[in-house]
């Protein structure tokens, strides 16, 4: 067996709040952290409610930073965001509070750029080709596939 370090209460707690300051963290995270230091289940419960009393745990302040930081770096259309939320145990009300961050205008905006950018890039000589490999490009980035297929029209 390996010797592995113990926590009190109160360095898990430290250790904890530095973690939750450092980034926005759902409660999916925070678990995982625990269970990684080791914590008693009843140690966990009680650093958990510090957490969320001292509001360094709040899973619509999560939802919303998420949704910013995906979005707005990484380009990913709501379905992919959505179903990772859900990933994390977000809860639906959070997820739409979430969603909510993003505008609708730069939204389509975003996935026009995307469009246009990846369609520049795709070498097939038939109209039917270059519209499937776009597809299925802007639906994995979690862009909604009515919408996907609008813009295409609209290109192709």
């Amino acid at each position: 067996m390996r010797n592995q370090k113990t926590y009190t209460v109160n360095e898990a707690t430290k250790i904890l709040e530095n973690y939750c300051a450092y980034q926005e963290r759902c409660h999916k995270e925070v678990e995982q952290k625990l269970y990684d230091l080791n914590m008693i289940s009843i140690a966990k419960e009680q650093i958990i409610l510090h957490l969320l009393q001292h509001n360094f745990l709040n899973e619509e302040r999560f939802a919303k930073a998420f949704v910013r930081g995906k979005f707005s770096i990484k380009k990913w259309g709501k379905v992919k965001i959505i179903n990772e939320l859900k990933f994390k145990g977000i809860s639906a009300y959070n997820i739409n509070s979430g969603l909510q961050e993003i505008n609708q205008e730069d939204y389509l905006k975003t996935i026009q750029v995307a469009a246009e950018k990846k369609l520049n890039l795709i070498k097939e000589p038939t109209k039917f080709k270059k519209s499937t490999k776009l597809a299925t490009f802007l639906i994995s980035k979690g862009f909604e596939s009515e919408l996907v297929y609008k813009i295409i029209k609209d290109l192709i």
